[in-house]
């Protein structure tokens, strides 16, 4: 799924199918199983679904589009690790999507993982954007396979989707107008969507298995980073031995260093997709910056409305 071919007509295809993936254009998209997505993730995730089998130390790390995917693996990848001596820093080498691919598109990354899916050693840490009713059987059914998953205020993620597809697009057309994001997210009808519903999916699971799923909130990790951190380190089953351990992970996963590094600053992980297109502010409450108070409105509502009854609050 990830061996590529050096030719400059395969690259670039490959660039041009990565830059329609990531877009609002919904002529792109098509549904299955109840969410949007592109003929070739889609097929990716019925291929996974039929052939992939998990392994009990298997640890996906799952979440909808620009809800904190790429800080998670930096975290996750540091705590697998350990601790060790600079020149071994898994993040100096490659963006953490390299080190945890995500597993429905293998087939864009630029340059050849270690392993593929399917001969990668355990323990397994990889990364989907798949509903949770679209995962193999295998991950689902198994008691030990772990999954995390991470979600957003749902105001912020559409800006921070608006603004990642409008940076990866400004060489080649217009940006989309704001307006066009926000009815597109209501709708459901965009990339990964429709979102709430991928919220609520992984939620419910993870309040009848919570030895299983562990549910976080990027706000919960921004705002009191060391709890969440210890939170996850314990589910991985890798517990900080002490307050040292803990302060390191923290300071490589910082937002600020991870900017900073030269591989998030001048290579690419994804065909047409710059590294630093993946690092934008990273704070909380962006929205206020770029809605109106009518299409602030129009969120609130959609939101109240899908997440009724469900105990979650985002």
């Amino acid at each position: 799924m990830s061996n590529k071919e050096s030719s400059p007509v395969i690259n670039n295809l490959m660039e041009e199918e990565v830059l329609k993936l990531f877009s609002w254009n919904k002529s792109e998209l098509c549904q299955w199983e109840g969410f949007w997505s592109n003929h070739s993730i889609i097929k990716a995730a019925m291929d996974l679904k039929a052939t992939f089998k998990s392994d009990p130390n298997d640890v996906l790390l799952a979440s909808s589009m620009k809800t904190g995917s790429t800080w998670l693996k930096a975290i996750c990848v540091c705590i697998m690790q350990g601790n060790k001596v600079e020149e071994e820093d898994l993040l100096v080498k490659d963006n953490p999507h390299f080190h945890v691919p995500t597993i429905e598109s293998m087939k864009f990354y630029t340059k050849a993982l270690a392993h593929d899916l399917y001969t990668m050693p355990s323990p397994r840490l990889f990364h989907t954007h798949l509903p949770y009713r679209v995962l193999p059987d295998s991950i689902k059914n198994s008691d030990n396979c772990k999954i995390i998953y991470i979600t957003r205020n749902p105001k912020d993620t559409l800006i921070s989707m608006w603004h990642f597809f409008n940076y990866n697009h400004k060489r080649l057309e217009n940006p989309s107008p704001l307006e066009e994001a926000v009815e597109s997210f209501c709708n459901g009808v965009h990339l990964y969507g429709p979102f709430f519903e991928h919220v609520l999916e992984y939620w419910e699971e993870s309040k009848k298995r919570p030895q299983k799923i562990l549910f976080l909130k990027y706000e919960n990790l921004k705002m009191d980073p060391k709890k969440e951190l210890k939170k996850i380190a314990l589910f991985l089953g890798k517990p900080f031995r002490n307050e040292e351990d803990l302060e390191i992970v923290l300071n490589k996963c910082s937002m600020e260093r991870l900017k900073s590094l030269e591989v998030n600053k001048s290579e690419s992980v994804l065909f047409g997709i710059q590294n630093s297109s993946l690092f934008r502010k990273g704070i909380i409450g962006d929205w206020k910056n770029h809605m109106t108070p009518e299409m602030e409105e129009q969120l609130d509502k959609i939101t109240s409305l899908k997440l009724q009854g469900s105990d979650l609050q985002l």
